[in-house]
């Protein structure tokens, strides 16, 4: 897919919206160097680190999770 042939996303059908995001990510993660993470990102795991370190928080394996909310969608 080029940039010239892209219609509006609203026109595209979900299997070439899929198509554009794959071709997106894939050029942005060849470049990733070049985007660094916003800082609310370090924020957001310094704070989840601070509440497993304080006992606010746990991890729970994929079976427990499920266990809690249920099969995910598919």
């Amino acid at each position: 897919m080029s940039i010239q042939t892209i219609p509006p996303i609203e026109d595209m059908t979900p299997a070439q919206q899929v198509e554009l995001m794959e071709e997106l990510w894939s050029a942005m993660s060849r470049r990733a160097e070049e985007m660094p993470s916003p800082a609310w990102h370090l924020e957001e795991l310094e704070r989840r680190e601070k509440a497993i370190a304080d006992g606010t928080d746990e991890f729970v394996d994929l079976d427990e999770f499920i266990k809690l909310v249920g099969e995910p969608h598919r």
